[in-house]
């Protein structure tokens, strides 16, 4: 079953503007940057992730030069975020949920876009997950933070589940409007309920007991 070419179209505006709001919000937040450099970080993180996945499937120019919505939608969510900041800001979660919904659509999207181009289990599951961090950890580099993916904090493992989830439901002939949707919600939640918990992924086993190099 080959996944609806419109429905790759609607997760890839859609993570687009998303994404948008959520670099735009967290350059505000985390750098004193004019409207130009918050819409350029805000497009960054928009157009990073779909811009490396279609890279890596071969795919040139990437969709996000080819179609002119990508780029409309880019600039209309971050400006957006650079207008009305204030008033996400006072809904408290904004920034964690547009980086939530962003992550699952991408990693959702890049997964069924690679098995739509013949490419095994492992490879898509890989592409999904790098569709989903990539413009963020662009966007991470770029203000002069640790990116989030390499953090302690869950955020590769939500787009590795929403990943799967997408690679499970191609297989199984399944994949459409419902099971995307529910596989990206599936991110979401466990994106946002980590973060809220501060659930974080398992360090590497301590070699030393002590800073002085006891063991």
């Amino acid at each position: 079953m080959s996944p609806d070419p419109t429905l790759f179209t609607v997760l890839d505006l859609s993570g687009t503007f998303v994404f948008a709001l959520n670099g735009a919000l967290t350059a505000i937040r985390a750098t004193r940057l004019d409207v130009v450099g918050v819409v350029a970080l805000g497009m960054t993180t928009a157009l990073g992730g779909g811009v490396i996945r279609d890279l890596c499937l071969g795919e040139a120019p990437p969709a996000t030069f080819r179609d002119w919505r990508y780029f409309a939608l880019a600039i209309a969510g971050a400006l957006i975020a650079y207008l009305l900041n204030r008033l996400l800001d006072r809904i408290g979660t904004s920034i964690l949920l547009f980086d939530a919904v962003g992550l699952g659509v991408f990693a959702v999207l890049g997964a069924s876009k690679a098995l739509d181009t013949g490419l095994g289990v492992a490879p898509a599951l890989a592409l999904g997950v790098i569709s989903g961090v990539g413009g963020g950890t662009i966007r991470d580099v770029m203000t002069g933070q640790v990116p989030t993916v390499f953090r302690a904090e869950l955020y590769a493992t939500p787009a590795m589940i929403a990943a799967a989830l997408a690679v499970l439901s191609v297989r199984l002939e399944v994949y459409g409007t419902l099971s995307a949707v529910g596989a990206v919600l599936v991110c979401v939640v466990i994106r946002v309920v980590s973060a809220r918990r501060e659930w974080n992924a398992p360090p590497p086993p301590s070699i030393w007991r002590t800073p002085g190099g006891d063991r």
